[in-house]
C-alpha cells in the first residue's frame, strides 16, 4: 500500500511539474506570438512561418517511422526549400491573394481537410493508407503547405490599406481555436460522458465539442464588438463554427497519426507542450479553411 502511495505521489508531482512548465511556457510564448503577428513585415513573417513548418516537417517523420536523423533533417530541409521557392516567387508579397500557388494551395487544403473527416470517422478501417510511406509523406505535404499558404494569405489581406488587418484575422483564428480547445477540455472534464472519437482520442466528448462551440461564439462576439475591423456578425459566427469543427478534425488527424505510430508527442521542442505539431495541429486545419472559405468560396474578405 505504501509503495502504491509513493507511486501516486510521484505521478501527481510529475503532473503538477508538467502543468507548471506548460503555464510558464505559455506565458512566454503569448507575447512572442503577438509580436510576430503585429511587428514583423510580411516577408519576415513568412520566414518565421517557414521555420515553424520546417520543424513541423521534421516532427512529421516520426509518423513515417524514420529513426535516421539524416533522413529526418533531409525531409525537413525539402520543405524549407519548397516554401522558400514559393515565397520568393511572389511578385509582391503584400499582394498574394491572386497568386496561383496560393489559390491552388488553399483549394488543396480545403479538399484535404474534407478527406480527413472520412479518414477519422472510418478509423481504424482507414489505416491501410498509413502503411505506405509515400502516403504519409503526401499527407505531410497536404497538411503543411496549405498551412503556409493560409498563414500568408491572412497576414497580407488588404495590407496596403491596413497593415494590421491580417494580423487581427490571424490573432482571431488563433484565439478561436485555442479558446474553443480550452472550452472543450473544461466542459469535457466536468460534464463529458459521450465519447466523440474513442478509437482515436478517448478523452474527447460530444459535451466537450458543444462547450468548445459555445466558447467560440463568445470569442466571436468579443471580436465583433472590440476588434478594429469591419465584420458582418452573423457571417463571422457561421464561418467560425465551421472553422472550429474543422480544427477538431485537425487535432483528431494528428492524434490518429500518433496513435498509428504509437507515439505520445510529436517531439519535446516546446517544454510542457510537446512538439510544434502538438501546438498547431488544430491550426493546420483552421488556418487554410478560414482563408480558403473567405477567399475562394465566399468572395474574399469583403465582409
Amino acid at each position: 500500500m505504501e509503495e502504491l502511495n509513493q507511486i501516486m505521489n510521484s505521478f501527481n508531482k510529475k503532473k503538477e511539474d508538467t502543468l507548471k512548465t506548460r503555464f510558464f511556457t505559455t506565458i512566454i510564448l503569448i507575447p512572442i506570438v503577438i509580436a510576430i503577428l503585429f511587428l514583423l513585415s510580411p516577408e519576415k513573417f513568412g520566414f518565421i512561418v517557414i521555420i515553424v513548418c520546417t520543424l513541423g516537417a521534421w516532427e512529421w517523420t516520426k509518423f513515417i517511422g524514420w529513426k535516421s536523423q539524416k533522413k529526418r533533417i533531409g525531409f525537413a530541409i525539402s520543405f524549407t526549400i519548397i516554401l522558400l521557392m514559393i515565397q520568393f516567387s511572389f511578385s509582391d508579397i503584400t499582394k498574394i491573394i491572386n497568386e496561383p500557388i496560393i489559390i491552388y494551395g488553399l483549394w488543396i487544403g480545403l479538399i484535404w481537410w474534407v478527406i480527413t473527416i472520412f479518414l477519422t470517422i472510418t478509423y481504424p478501417a482507414s489505416t491501410f493508407l498509413f502503411n505506405s510511406v509515400i502516403m504519409i509523406i503526401l499527407f505531410g505535404f497536404l497538411t503543411i503547405i496549405p498551412f503556409y499558404c493560409g498563414m500568408m494569405t491572412l497576414r497580407t489581406i488588404s495590407y496596403h490599406t491596413n497593415t494590421f488587418l491580417g494580423s487581427w484575422w490571424l490573432l482571431y483564428v488563433m484565439l478561436l481555436v485555442w479558446g474553443s480547445d480550452s472550452g472543450a477540455y473544461a466542459f469535457g472534464r466536468t460534464i463529458g460522458y459521450n465519447k466523440l472519437a474513442p478509437k482515436i482520442s478517448p478523452n474527447k466528448t460530444w459535451e466537450g465539442l458543444l462547450g468548445g462551440l459555445i466558447i467560440s461564439e463568445i470569442i466571436s462576439w468579443l471580436f465583433i464588438t472590440f476588434a478594429p475591423v469591419y465584420i458582418i456578425p452573423n457571417y463571422l459566427k457561421t464561418i467560425s463554427i465551421i472553422v472550429v469543427i474543422m480544427s477538431i478534425f485537425g487535432d483528431l488527424t494528428e492524434s490518429m497519426f500518433k496513435r498509428q505510430s504509437n507515439i505520445k508527442d510529436s517531439s519535446n521542442l516546446i517544454p510542457g507542450h510537446g512538439g510544434i505539431l502538438d501546438r498547431i495541429d488544430s491550426l493546420t486545419a483552421a488556418i487554410p479553411v478560414f482563408a480558403g472559405l473567405n477567399l475562394l468560396i465566399f468572395n474574399g474578405f469583403s465582409f
